[in-house]
């Protein structure tokens, strides 16, 4: 049990770092994890309102404006009026924006390319199993944010 605790600890903190350590995604403005995942939802969803947006990330709306912000000013993302609806602002990607959404894209398939042909070498024993432990986990660091 300590192992499992110990190597879980450690692949979250690699998560952690990957995840704050900026990269170019094929421009040259470095990104974070953060921000390279606000503009994939944004190219999965183009049109998409901030209030869309942060529902489909899990943050506040405030959250997504203040990135959005910054994404604007990289020249990344742009927002405009809804014809359909002039009070609602939707945001697309610009062409800068586009480049940084299919490096992203590839890179995931590269990166992904190893872990997938893993996959297919476990049962569906061994599946399940992994889904239950991860289900378990994630009620758990449930729990412990509720009671925050």
């Amino acid at each position: 049990m300590k192992k499992i605790k110990q190597k879980l600890h450690y692949v979250l903190k690699l998560a952690q770092q990957m995840e704050t350590k900026p990269k170019k995604y094929g421009t040259d403005i470095m990104l974070t994890g953060v921000e390279i995942h606000l503009i994939e939802l944004v190219g999965d969803n183009e049109n998409s309102s901030v209030t869309d947006v942060a529902k489909l990330f899990g943050v506040t709306k405030g959250a997504v404006s203040q990135r959005f912000k910054k994404l604007e000013h990289k020249e990344l993302i742009k927002k405009n009026i809804d014809p359909a609806n002039a009070s609602r602002t939707v945001v697309t990607l610009t062409s800068k924006g586009k480049v940084a959404y299919f490096a992203h894209k590839h890179w995931h398939e590269t990166m992904d390319g190893s872990y997938t042909e893993y996959w297919k070498t476990l049962g569906p024993e061994k599946v399940a199993t992994i889904e239950e432990f991860l289900t378990q986990i994630e009620y758990f660091f449930q729990h412990m944010l509720a009671k925050e």
